[in-house]
């Protein structure tokens, strides 16, 4: 959540966002909205529970904040990162989904609408038959659009963004690809 980003209720706006990059001090996060430098964050993270700083530089992928924290807090961090380093190579557990989900190496695309507007969005994760999407938007159940190139329509919504279903199911290599390729308006028309 960015101090600055609410909607028209008031109410502070959450977008997904992952951590790129983590030390004691301070993090880099892959997100599809970046606030003013000096602006506040609050994060929730599984792994950490909620953090908060202030952004100190924008990154063409989201943005790095530092983390305001007591020592004893910066030292229980320390020690997660080092166990979550040396947990790396363990392998997930199967979710029981439809079809197996993964997290995109790039997680950063872009939304084109049917109307031909774009905005940017962070891929929280993707499957052979969708995606889950963050962004600065808040489409109706049913709304055609595409993610890069793969095109499909709001099933769901959350908290953090939406999911959507692809028209076409693809190999995950091929839509991870897709999805990091430009949007084509050509796409959502026939």
């Amino acid at each position: 959540m960015l101090a600055n980003r609410r909607n028209l209720k008031g109410d502070r706006c959450e977008f997904a966002c992952r951590i790129v990059n983590m030390s004691a001090l301070g993090m880099a996060l892959a997100a599809p909205v970046v606030g003013a430098v000096g602006e506040r964050v609050i994060v929730y993270s599984e792994a950490f529970g909620q953090l908060h700083g202030a952004i100190t530089r924008p990154m063409s992928t989201g943005f790095a904040m530092s983390i305001v924290a007591s020592a004893a807090n910066r030292e229980k961090i320390a020690t997660k990162l080092q166990w979550l380093a040396k947990q790396k190579d363990v392998p997930d557990l199967p979710d029981g989904r439809r079809h197996a989900r993964v997290a995109p190496k790039n997680p950063m695309a872009t939304i084109l609408l049917a109307d031909g507007s774009l905005t940017s969005c962070l891929v929280i994760d993707f499957s052979s038959s969708g995606a889950a999407v963050s962004a600065d938007l808040d489409p109706k159940l049913g709304t055609p659009l595409a993610v890069g190139k793969m095109v499909g329509r709001v099933v769901r919504r959350f908290d953090e963004g939406f999911a959507i279903e692809f028209t076409e199911k693809a190999a995950l290599g091929e839509v991870e690809r897709r999805l990091a390729a430009s949007a084509d308006r050509r796409q959502l028309q026939g």
